[in-house]
């Protein structure tokens, strides 16, 4: 059953009908009016202090950082990455910003625009914000950038500027809000490190729930 279909038989069973525009307008209101809870004082770091935080904690979650200072050397950058691990396919968004570039460098290995799929082993995203706070990326689905690409294949690469890097998790949805004022994405993943678990005999399981290598690469302010 989908989220609309939920929500609807909730509206059925009060008696209500859909939301009218004065409705959404006094929720929006009490959601806007609402404080900020307490937030952990490790993140309340000017810009630099953050970046230097989301990398330890990036890190120390198992992601690997690969730094570009341009856009333009992301297609070599994950080209090399991808031959050193023996990888022949990449499944990749079709982020505007990624379908401008030239993606010569990476050869004979095939790249195709489209969902991921079970056998797939590299995927590459873009990330809408890193969360220093605990080292986490934020990611939502849209047309061009399924859910599926940061869950089903082995190994998921990542875009992230370091000009969307943010403290906290709250700096994070407010950042989201403002990008999309008037209706949220449909999914909105964090993702810290690589999936694991440790449900079974407590012995760590990388890959677990998802990719089990994630690989970060952060496009440097210059």
């Amino acid at each position: 059953m989908s989220k609309a279909e939920i929500l609807s038989n909730i509206r059925h069973g009060l008696g209500r009908g859909s939301a009218t525009a004065e409705q959404k307008k006094a929720a929006m209101k009490r959601i806007q009016a609402h404080k900020a809870t307490i937030i952990p004082k490790r993140s309340q770091l000017d810009q630099a202090g953050q970046i230097k935080l989301f990398r330890e904690m990036a890190s120390g979650a198992a992601a690997e950082l690969i730094d570009i200072h341009h856009l333009s050397q992301l297609p070599a950058a994950v080209s090399e990455w991808l031959k050193k691990h023996d990888f022949s396919t990449l499944v990749s968004a079709s982020d505007e910003c990624l379908n401008e570039l030239d993606w010569a460098a990476l050869g004979d290995i095939q790249r195709e625009q489209r969902i991921a799929q079970s056998g797939d082993v590299a995927s590459l995203t873009t990330s809408m914000a890193g969360i220093a706070e605990t080292g986490t990326l934020m990611l939502y689905s849209r047309p061009e950038s399924p859910t599926t690409l940061n869950f089903l294949p082995d190994c998921h690469l990542v875009l992230l500027k370091e000009s969307d890097i943010v403290g906290s998790y709250e700096d994070a949805w407010n950042q989201l809000r403002r990008k999309h004022p008037d209706s949220m994405p449909r999914t909105v993943n964090m993702i810290t490190g690589p999936s694991r678990s440790a449900d079974i005999g407590q012995k760590l399981q990388m890959g677990a729930h998802g990719p089990c290598v994630l690989v970060i690469f952060v496009l440097k302010d210059v």
